[in-house]
């Protein structure tokens, strides 16, 4: 039992189900603390939905800065009698711990905190500042969580330089894929109005999914941009359509049409949400009259270009397990969206994530140590950079 595999176990005891933290931050910041750390609680959010962040620094600001960053929530278990075992009873079968957050993401902050612990010992007086920054509202609307925390750094000026995000990242050995962006995220509600009436007297009626429907057809053809060396294109896709009563008989009165972006550096929110108006409009739709619509950004992308962070972690990959790790910027969002505003080089790096969020949630164990090691070696480098 290492004391990696210990804490990452006390941690997934706790069922802190977002946006609940369960002392899990506690019981970091106490660990922590004992190195030096001065930790300070931000809680955000009403009553009914309390959300708890932790923001912790070694040093003064004034020297190049390293931010951990993770979440100590997890998604709901889903129905406990399809577990093996209990989901919040850490066990081991077959060479894996189980557990809900064994990937997502508590074995990751568990092998930060070890790290900074032995990276300590051995460099008692390091040339670089060390920081966490941990949040309990990362699986749900990430509106009081990390965001929040940025928010409050910007105001006060603090320094970051380099941030590392512990998402599980990596896909059939820790450290084979990190994540050096992720693309951005930018949701609209597209409301189409019509006249609602017998769908045998469609000329007393306005059919508001015939009038849709052109515009559609189109916007599944349009390519917004050819991404670029590090993103894919932009991307477009209709996530939920409903119009009518329930009856056959009826011609709706309107139709509700959720989308969503995923797009690259290639595009901006703004350019987007011009171009999707100009193209209803294109089809004989005017805006307020025909159709109304709703945007909500979700977050805008961010890319870490090769430099002293990646070429840190990608030497820390290959020094512990003769990997060269994969840079790719694939999957949802994540917290790095925040964080990227205040801090200019950040990247994700974790365990394999095949069973983030499902049923029977497991790491392998022969993937901890590793990952722990891949964090101390990256805090290594980076002292040794800013010393010389």
């Amino acid at each position: 039992m290492t004391s990696t595999l210990r804490l990452a176990e006390e941690l997934i005891a706790r069922p802190s189900i977002t946006p609940r933290d369960e002392g899990c931050q506690s019981l970091i910041a106490t660990r922590l603390a004992r190195l030096g750390f001065v930790c300070e609680t931000m809680e955000s959010g009403p009553a009914d939905f309390r959300v708890t962040n932790l923001w912790a620094r070694l040093g003064t600001g004034q020297r190049p800065t390293l931010v951990f960053a993770g979440h100590t929530d997890v998604v709901p278990t889903g129905p406990f009698e399809a577990w093996t075992s209990d989901p919040f009873v850490p066990s081991h079968r077959d060479g894996k711990l189980f557990g809900r957050g064994s990937s997502d993401m508590k074995t990751s902050i568990a092998a930060m905190v070890v790290a900074c612990e032995e990276f300590l010992t051995a460099h008692p007086v390091p040339a670089i500042d060390i920081a966490f920054l941990l949040t309990s509202d990362e699986e749900g609307p990430a509106l009081d969580g990390t965001v929040i925390v940025c928010n409050a750094l910007k105001q006060r000026g603090e320094r970051l330089d380099w941030c590392i995000v512990g998402e599980p990242t990596s896909v059939e050995r820790t450290g084979d894929m990190i994540k050096n962006g992720r693309r951005g995220t930018l949701s609209g509600k597209l409301t189409v109005k019509g006249v609602q009436g017998h769908i045998a007297y469609p000329h007393l009626a306005r059919n508001p999914i015939h009038l849709a429907a052109p515009a559609l057809a189109e916007l599944t053809r349009t390519v917004w941009d050819n991404g670029n060396d590090f993103f894919p294109p932009t991307s477009w896709q209709v996530s939920n359509i409903h119009g009518g009563t329930g009856a056959s008989n009826v011609i709706p009165g309107n139709v509700v049409i959720d989308f969503n972006f995923r797009f690259s550096t290639e595009s901006t929110p703004e350019g987007l949400q011009k171009r999707l108006t100009e193209l209803l409009q294109s089809h004989g739709l005017q805006p307020g009259t025909d159709f109304d619509l709703h945007w909500t950004l979700g977050g805008r992308p961010f890319l870490t270009p090769p430099g002293t962070l990646v070429e840190a972690v990608r030497a820390a990959v290959l020094a512990e397990t003769g990997i060269e790790t994969t840079l790719s910027t694939t999957g949802g969002t994540s917290d790095g969206r925040f964080i990227a505003q205040v801090c200019e080089q950040v990247i994700e790096l974790g365990p394999p994530n095949a069973t983030i969020h499902k049923i029977d949630e497991h790491v392998a164990l022969a993937d901890i140590e590793p990952l722990k090691n891949i964090y101390r070696r990256t805090l290594e480098h980076l002292a040794a950079r800013a010393s010389a």
